[in-house]
């Protein structure tokens, strides 16, 4: 078992732009497959570049704030209550297009 809080979790940033914040709540290695689970914020503005993962799909739910999603090519708005599964090899960037924080949760899980 393992019990996390967001309250007590020091943000960093993400690897694709470090001015986005994440919190870790599972880590590589804490469950089978699992690559992270996590909650970053992106400030307006704020992009998490085009890239692609040939080792492991991903979802994100949207928490709060407002976005885009491009995935090869596809731009989708990204809202509160929407969720987005990235298969590996999709090529995905998230953008803030909002004027708050957008809030997104995510996991990585290895194919």
């Amino acid at each position: 078992m393992k019990y996390t809080n967001l309250d007590q979790i020091q943000a960093t940033g993400v690897s694709h732009n470090p001015s986005i914040r994440k919190q870790v709540m599972l880590g590589n290695g804490d469950l089978k497959n699992l690559t992270n689970f996590s909650q970053a914020r992106f400030a307006p503005g704020d992009v998490a570049a085009a890239h692609s993962h040939a080792d492991m799909s991903e979802v994100f739910f949207v928490e709060s704030g407002s976005g885009n999603i491009c995935v090869d090519g596809v731009d989708m708005a990204l809202e509160s209550g929407v969720c987005v599964a990235i298969a590996p090899h999709e090529v995905h960037e998230v953008s803030n297009t909002g004027e708050v924080d957008l809030v997104l949760t995510y996991f990585g899980i290895r194919v």
